[in-house]
């Protein structure tokens, strides 16, 4: 749900749906185009395209984990949220701006987050 608060500033006021926050937001959207349109075949040409592999790595790898991470949250996600549901386990509403969580607090069940989700605003954090 969109909240506006008197300052014109935008709120998302949402159930989080899995008792974990993904640690990797926004990390493959950030990956900056670091390789030239081409290389030539000349030995030079080579050596840049070397350093520029070992300095791209580290993005390589941080795209990886990222990928691992949201498949593993893929996999998981329908059984959490079937044993949330089931036995009433409490949830957890959040305020963000963008992708910052500013406030968080427990709701109880399902009916009881979705009516606080509703009855949420920014000065009544």
């Amino acid at each position: 749900m969109k909240v506006t608060d008197p300052g014109g500033q935008t709120w998302r006021v949402t159930r989080r749906w899995v008792p974990w926050r993904r640690r990797l937001k926004g990390a493959l959207g950030n990956m900056p185009d670091i390789f030239p349109s081409g290389l030539g075949d000349d030995p030079v040409s080579l050596i840049i395209g070397a350093v520029l592999l070992v300095l791209a790595l580290p993005f390589f790898l941080l795209a990886l984990v990222a990928g691992l991470e949201l498949l593993l949250l893929l996999l998981v996600f329908p059984f959490a949220l079937l044993v949330r549901v089931a036995l009433g386990q409490h949830w957890t509403i959040e305020a963000r701006r963008g992708f910052r969580i500013h406030w968080q607090d427990e709701a109880g069940d399902w009916q009881a987050s979705g009516l606080r989700t509703c009855e949420w605003t920014p000065s009544g954090r």
